[in-house]
């Protein structure tokens, strides 16, 4: 073998030796999420911030998307960490002008078809609730937080986020149908290796939900 050749495996060996140590020193975080009766709360949004860290933005070129299909926002809930940008396609026989009046993120896509995917970049944190000039029924919500530690809970109300640096952390979690001041999980501790188990109930007071798409034909838009 080589110089140039040993050097090189050694080195590949080292960065992978360097990759699995960063990874075994990292903790993580259990979330289980419930309504105030202890009923499952899918597709709510579970943070960690470091705690004494501000706001962290995301690499520059970070994407994210939101589909339109079936005259409906898919998926209803997106969370993106700040700075990222979000493609929305157009996947209907007909046209879609999405908006939100947001003071998070106030934009406009003009009215658009298959052809064109329109794009917008989240560079404040908070709640967007998006909504189609056309189709009132439609309607989804993009939650720009600014922590790469976040995830949204299944079905079953669970969640986990991983690769946790070994510190202290604000826990919250965010629903479109909370009602106001809830989802404060508190801080929580987790060292290097360990798992964390938090249990969030929320009372939720709105039913904010996408309705069925109308009736009328909108093929001419």
């Amino acid at each position: 073998m080589g110089t140039a050749k040993a050097y090189s495996v050694r080195a590949s060996i080292a960065a992978a030796c360097l990759v699995f140590a960063a990874s075994s020193q990292a903790g993580t975080l259990n979330a289980h999420v419930t309504t105030s009766d202890g009923t499952p709360l899918p597709a709510a949004v579970v943070t960690a911030m470091p705690v004494g860290q501000g706001a962290i933005a995301v690499k520059a070129g970070a994407k994210a998307m939101m589909v339109q299909e079936g005259k409906q926002f898919m998926p209803f809930i997106l969370p993106v960490q700040l700075g990222t940008t979000v493609e929305f396609p157009n996947r209907d026989p007909f046209r879609h002008q999405v908006y939100s009046f947001s003071p998070a993120k106030t934009f406009e896509l003009k009215l658009y078809g298959s052809s064109v995917v329109g794009t917008a970049t989240f560079d404040k944190e908070g709640v967007v609730p998006l909504g189609c000039n056309i189709h009132d029924n439609m309607l989804a919500y993009i939650y720009v937080v600014g922590t790469p530690y976040f995830a949204s809970t299944e079905p079953n109300g669970e969640t986990k986020i991983g690769q946790l640096p070994a510190g202290s952390y604000t826990v919250k979690v965010w629903h479109p149908n909370e009602k106001a001041g809830q989802g404060d999980a508190g801080t929580v501790q987790i060292g290097a290796n360990d798992t964390v188990d938090v249990t969030v109930k929320i009372e939720l007071k709105r039913n904010r939900t996408q309705r069925k798409p109308g009736a009328v034909d909108e093929n001419d838009y």
